[in-house]
């Protein structure tokens, strides 16, 4: 835009670009404001096979039709460390820390959820 273009702007249509942005930092603000993941759900063929504490390190073997599937809980994280899968994307997606974050092996129907102190708002699983 040209000098004389800015001119043309009025008090209010400043109020309005200010008040626009105020709300794209609010709604971004809350849009990356998680909650601390604290457990995480073990879930074998959709059924709760375990709930694991974050803050305890060890590691769990989860039986399946392919094998057994290692889930391994350290430094408040977990992950899939092992799986009998073919293509191991469960395993790939490394290290989870974030509350809402999921990994699903299914040719194994392995899946572990992280999960933190508030109600999450959606199912993120589904079979």
């Amino acid at each position: 835009m040209s000098k004389t273009e800015w001119q043309l702007l009025r008090p209010g249509d400043w109020f309005t670009v200010a008040l626009g942005a105020a709300l794209v930092v609010l709604f971004a603000w809350f849009a990356w404001n998680t909650d601390a993941a604290t457990h995480v759900r073990v879930y074998q063929s959709g059924k709760l096979f375990a709930e694991l504490d974050l803050a305890s390190d060890r590691t769990l073997q989860v039986p399946g039709p392919l094998g057994a599937t290692t889930v391994e809980v350290a430094r408040g994280r977990a992950r899939i460390a092992a799986d009998p899968s073919p293509r191991q994307y469960c395993v790939k997606a490394g290290w989870l820390t974030e509350t809402g974050q999921t990994a699903i092996c299914l040719p194994n129907r392995t899946s572990i959820e992280l999960t933190g102190s508030k109600a999450r708002a959606y199912d993120s699983l589904s079979y």
